[in-house]
């Protein structure tokens, strides 16, 4: 699935600033015996070596590695088992980028009593990784025909006992991180009004789709999406993942060409996006995110973080260094490295 390096390499340019530090703080990992997809620390590495000087990153859940057998709520813990077995490798190997923190998953909806025991299960397993839980909330009537289909009921985020799960993870310390679609963004603006203790993270700009029904509509869905943002940034506990525009689902169509994108055209397509998500939450509430590997479908992790330098040349360098990595710290409760 993400064994695209051919087409990737038709396109090179050379790495801007390279010796800028980066924390990417929303990437996911399959193991190499995954019967359909191949992503694992040597293909995170391979991207991550690219040029960039990416020296932490953070694991965000999807559904890898989950036991085969337990309980039913307790098989998201095999991706905390695998993760932390994965980032022992990290810390044991100089100069590459170290796996220093996990979002892992559960479901938010279970009774108090067992959402405990599988928020310890993940706590134990992930070898001090463990920061939060991704329940996240994507529903569309379309979906069935979206690339990466949406795996949420209707109305999650208004469900008493999901709020009850989400109220508690603040109680617990742990974060809530979440993707949804953009006619999504106030049910989730709602959900951090009613649930101001608990940090949650926003992720993907909430999705701008641009495929089935909303193919052709961009410009409507991007003025609605600016007044959708400017509301939900106006809950402080939210933060913001600036990222995730390159799948497929969001309709660029640069996995179809022949031709991978360049960082300029990714600029020229996406800057308003990042300019406006950063003048609605500040500096310090946003960070940049690869959401490798699903994003590579579309652009190699070079080009990425290249456009992000370009767009990121417009903010002082204190603005810059909250995006490129203290905001990642700061939410995961990451230490820099020695």
């Amino acid at each position: 699935m993400f064994d695209n390096d051919d087409w990737l390499n038709k396109h090179r340019e050379e790495v801007i600033d390279p010796a800028r530090e980066i924390v990417d703080p929303h990437h996911h990992l399959w193991r190499k015996s995954h019967p359909v997809i191949r992503y694992d620390l040597d293909e995170l590495w391979s991207d991550t070596d690219d040029g960039h000087n990416v020296t932490q990153t953070v694991f965000m859940e999807c559904g890898s590695s989950y036991r085969e057998d337990g309980p039913e709520h307790l098989r998201p813990v095999g991706e905390s088992e695998y993760i932390a077995e994965t980032a022992a490798l990290t810390e044991a190997a100089s100069g590459k980028a170290s796996i220093a923190a996990l979002v892992a998953h559960a479901d938010l909806r279970l009774p108090t009593a067992t959402l405990d025991e599988v928020l310890d299960a993940h706590i134990e397993a992930s070898k001090g990784l463990f920061r939060g839980i991704r329940h996240a909330g994507p529903f569309d009537k379309a979906g069935a025909g979206f690339r990466i289909p949406p795996r949420a009921p209707e109305g999650l985020y208004k469900d008493e006992a999901f709020r009850r799960g989400v109220a508690h993870l603040g109680q617990r310390g742990c974060t809530y991180d979440t993707w949804n679609y953009h006619h999504q963004i106030l049910d989730f603006r709602d959900l951090a009004a009613a649930i101001p203790d608990t940090v949650m993270i926003l992720d993907h700009f909430g999705t701008p789709l641009g495929v089935g029904p909303y193919e052709g509509k961009r410009e409507d869905n991007f003025a609605k999406w600016k007044d959708d943002i400017a509301a939900v940034a106006e809950q402080k506990n939210v933060f913001a993942k600036l990222g995730g525009l390159a799948m497929p689902d969001n309709g660029f169509g640069w996995h179809e060409r022949d031709l991978p994108p360049s960082s300029d055209e990714v600029v020229d397509a996406q800057a308003k996006y990042y300019h406006h998500a950063i003048s609605c939450f500040g500096a310090d509430r946003c960070m940049f995110e690869s959401n490798f590997p699903v994003d590579r479908l579309s652009l190699s992790y070079r080009v990425y973080w290249n456009a992000m330098k370009k767009i990121a040349a417009d903010y002082s360098e204190l603005e810059q260094q909250a995006m490129f990595s203290r905001v990642a710290r700061q939410v995961y409760r990451i230490d820099p490295p020695l």
